[in-house]
């Protein structure tokens, strides 16, 4: 059997944790070979080990059957080895061919020949059928096109290991589904692909081999078409998991968030909500869903009090909100699970049991008189941890930046899930969290429907929106261009308002 790569026996350290245990990966040339496993399994850190970003402590890597050492990037490119990372690497009032070329450009002389890389990015283009325009600009493409420009970035410089890290996260199903045939016709064309993902059923669609890791480890490396999603994910998890969201229907009450035409501005100006009007029931979960960059940021900005509102109404209970301060707000029962967890959700530097009180530190049992209480801090954090699955090096004294993201999120859900407000906004909450977490972070969300509050998810995974939420909104272009009941629509129809092709009346 011929492998394209080899990391044999790889051991990677960080301080605290040992990220890679004595992982083996064989990858065979002309493969889709998926790399499953949960958060803080060690798969990105292999990844970058093989394109130079990490190196290992213990261990070897061949590439077509020759040892090779990958200390940094410019060498991965050298040998063929290319990566997609998750957040796109492009600059945004530069040409699609412009970016591609980025360190890499053609000369005629003393100037850049445009015109033969651009010519070079057709051909190419046309080839992979990633219909791309080299001359487009990169802010007036779509997010799904932001990343065939990455494809074609690593095309363009001859690689033949793809690596694609989550790379459906930002996509609608019809984007998806594209890349997946996208994927296909790059392994027609004799490349070979590595693809991290927690996504089990596009694993199913379109990997051949499976690796999963856990805590490190190498579990298991199985054939694909022979392994059913079940028991990867139990492979994965370590235990079985159930997929579908167990709740019972709604009973909706009275209207608790209630935003009647709403306008907000983007940090360009320009209005990216107009005229939104949206209202949200005790007992009730109302999915938004839209492409990234329609407006749901800054409307969760708006309602949240991080940025200022143009015009429009938002009540919490019927009291007038819109001009209020953030902590206001929150004291008014409103909770917020951000969807950039570093600026809005954590203070990086601060440890774990302070974020854990960042609302409530000044109030009983963590102060007395204006003086904290760190026992009583300590202790909410060493409940919210084992209730939460926390996964912490050094329990409430780590330092949350030192936390793998998926438990920074678990962090700020138990925070906010703890105080219990009247109306939530939770964006992205499984943003980074493999199929265990996410099970328990739906069950959770559920729970707080059932104790009568009224939850606002905005998420940009369409099996999310739909498994969880009670109603569906959808947004597209800052306005919401449908809702409907989630047992009368499905990901076709969402995703065709998603894409502003279809309109339902409000």
């Amino acid at each position: 059997m011929s492998f394209i790569i080899e990391m044999l026996n790889i051991t990677k350290d960080f301080p605290g944790i040992r990220a890679n245990d004595n992982v083996t990966l064989q990858v065979e040339k002309g493969s889709i070979h998926a790399l499953l496993g949960e958060n803080g399994a060690g798969k990105s850190t292999l990844m970058s080990i093989l394109f130079g970003l990490y190196e290992p402590d213990a261990g070897s890597i061949r590439v077509r059957g020759e040892p090779v050492i990958i200390n940094n990037p410019n060498i991965a490119t050298q040998l063929g080895i290319g990566m997609v990372h998750q957040h796109f690497k492009l600059v945004h009032n530069f040409t699609v061919t412009e970016n591609i070329i980025l360190g890499l450009e053609p000369r005629q002389g003393l100037s850049i020949d445009i015109k033969k890389a651009s010519l070079k990015v057709a051909e190419l283009s046309k080839l992979y059928s990633l219909d791309v325009d080299p001359f487009s600009k990169i802010e007036d493409i779509s997010v799904g096109m932001h990343q065939r420009v990455e494809i074609l970035k690593m095309l363009y410089r001859d690689a033949e290991i793809l690596i694609f890290d989550e790379p459906t996260a930002v996509l609608t199903p019809q984007e998806i589904h594209e890349l997946m045939a996208v994927m296909r016709r790059l392994v027609e064309e004799g490349k070979t692909i590595l693809l991290i993902t927690h996504k089990l059923k596009e694993i199913k669609a379109v990997a051949d081999i499976c690796t999963v890791l856990r805590r490190g480890k190498l579990i298991n490396t199985v054939e694909v078409k022979n392994t059913d999603e079940a028991a990867m994910a139990e492979m994965m998890v370590g235990r079985e998991v159930s997929f579908s969201v167990d709740k019972s229907p709604a009973k909706p009450g009275e209207v608790v968030l209630e935003i009647e035409k709403l306008n907000v501005k983007n940090s360009k100006g320009l209005l990216a909500v107009k005229d939104l009007s949206l209202s949200v029931k005790k007992g009730e979960i109302l999915g938004l869903c839209g492409i990234d960059g329609n407006g749901q940021t800054e409307l969760i900005q708006a309602l949240t009090g991080l940025t200022k509102i143009e015009s429009g109404s938002v009540k919490i209970l019927g009291k007038e909100v819109a001009s209020l301060p953030v902590r206001q707000r929150l004291d008014m029962g409103l909770g917020h699970i951000p969807e950039d967890r570093h600026r809005h959700g954590l203070v990086l530097d601060f440890r774990l049991d302070e974020n854990l009180v960042m609302h409530s530190y000044g109030h009983l049992p963590y102060a007395h008189y204006g003086v904290l209480d760190f026992y009583a801090i300590r202790k909410n954090a060493e409940r919210l941890i084992k209730e939460f699955d926390v996964r912490a090096g050094q329990g409430p004294d780590t330092l949350a930046r030192s936390m793998s993201g998926g438990n920074q999120q678990k962090a700020i859900l138990a925070r906010e899930i703890d105080r219990s407000p009247e109306a939530f906004i939770i964006a992205q909450p499984t943003r980074g969290l493999d199929v265990g977490a996410i099970e328990y972070i739906h069950k959770r969300i559920v729970a707080e429907r059932d104790k009568n509050k009224a939850i606002l998810l905005v998420s940009l995974e369409l099996d999310e929106i739909l498994n969880v939420s009670d109603r569906i909104a959808v947004i597209y272009d800052g306005m919401i261009v449908g809702i409907v009941d989630t047992d009368k629509t499905d990901e076709y129809e969402l995703g065709l308002m998603m894409s502003g092709s279809l309109r339902k009346a409000v």
